[in-house]
């Protein structure tokens, strides 16, 4: 005779976990307070302030000079991006034209320091989905070659501190751009080798497809940015749709999809955007002219000054649209920095991914956002 099973066994206890701040997968300190009906998210908060970087304060307490260093640590990741955006925003303050030699460099070693961004976020990203079988390494072969490139011109691994207020730090010898030639020859195939492992994966489709979907609409709510936005079919890119720099002049596809996106098409719009960051590393090595690297009156020293006034600038980082607005009164410090960090706002659209999913898809989820915490906690 079956066993009659009464309702009330099946009945679980809400249970409230914190995920993080100390957590492997939370990449930085984050801590994500979720609250569980047996396995399913029902609510999740995401507090922060963990890792507190004060960019902004030390900002208006240093020197321009000092604070084109500091700035490199917030998206630790991207710093071409952030030392950049710092760059724009007060060559507009100033009115100092940039040479164009320079803006060549900083187009290469930007689009060089996205493709090892997305290197990282790629080869870790499968270990939060316990790919733990090797595969994450391989992404890590080209980064370094990577890094070694971007160490060469800089004197940095990761603090590269290389694109300056009036231009860059330093011209790279001939034999560099050959190098850097050559590997854009090799990267293609070598993400062939990722998407032979990764992309058609069974485990990988399971964990991934129809899984954290983010409409279009709920991503412009919350300021979505990058490849997030775009695999969600919103097609904008600041390098297209608000040139800066000489993006203007170089051939590229912004890559976008037709449909709201789940974790696969961002992890796909990721891999497709390194693909054409190297289609932009090798027109800019054709195309780069001779000339100066430093505008003439942006000495690099402690002395270095912007003209009093404000300005804003954005580019197109690995993580979305970064924003610096600056205020200068004229001396050797700035008087006001305000910043707008794409993975502030790309974090925030995490809650409402993460209702009436399964825990064991959190990770999933977030890791498909690539957050880089000291860059939510400004």
């Amino acid at each position: 005779m079956a066993t009659e099973i009464k309702s009330d066994r099946l009945k679980t206890d809400e249970m409230i976990i914190n995920m993080g701040p100390q957590h492997p997968a939370t990449h930085g300190v984050l801590r994500l307070i979720l609250k569980l009906d047996g396995e399913i998210v029902r609510h999740v908060e995401p507090v922060l302030g963990h890792l507190h970087r004060a960019q902004e304060w030390q900002g208006q307490n240093r020197t321009w000079f000092q604070y084109q260093a500091l700035i490199d640590r917030v998206d630790y990741l991207s710093g071409m991006f952030t030392s950049w955006a710092l760059a724009r925003a007060s060559e507009h303050v100033d009115g100092t034209e940039v040479p164009e030699r320079a803006e060549y460099l900083r187009v290469l070693a930007s689009e060089l320091n996205r493709i090892s961004s997305h290197l990282l976020w790629l080869g870790t990203y499968l270990i939060d989905l316990g790919a733990l079988y090797g595969f994450p390494f391989y992404p890590f072969r080209e980064r370094e070659k990577i890094l070694t490139f971007l160490e060469e011109i800089s004197g940095q691994r990761m603090m590269f501190n290389y694109i300056r207020i009036g231009g860059v730090q330093r011209d790279p010898k001939a034999d560099w751009f050959k190098r850097v030639e050559a590997f854009t020859k090799e990267f293609p195939e070598r993400v062939n080798e990722y998407e032979a492992i990764v992309t058609e994966n069974p485990i990988f489709l399971d964990r991934t497809t129809g899984v954290g979907v983010l409409p279009k609409s709920l991503a412009m709510e919350y300021g979505v940015t990058g490849p997030s936005l775009r695999a969600s079919g919103i097609n904008y890119d600041l390098r297209r749709f608000k040139p800066y720099s000489v993006y203007d002049k170089l051939k590229f596809d912004v890559i976008t999809f037709d449909k709201d996106g789940d974790t696969r098409d961002r992890y796909l719009a990721r891999v497709r955007e390194m693909r054409q960051s190297n289609e932009i590393i090798k027109q800019v090595i054709d195309m780069i002219p001779q000339g100066d690297i430093m505008a003439k009156t942006k000495k690099q020293n402690a002395g270095l000054r912007v003209k009093a006034g404000e300005g804003f600038a954005a580019v197109e980082s690995p993580r979305g649209v970064l924003g610096c607005y600056v205020v200068s009164n004229g001396s050797d410090k700035p008087y006001r920095f305000r910043w707008r960090n794409p993975s502030f706002s790309n974090l925030s659209v995490l809650p409402p991914l993460l209702i009436d999913r399964p825990i064991a898809d959190v990770m999933a989820i977030f890791g498909s956002l690539d957050i880089i915490l000291p860059d939510v906690d400004r």
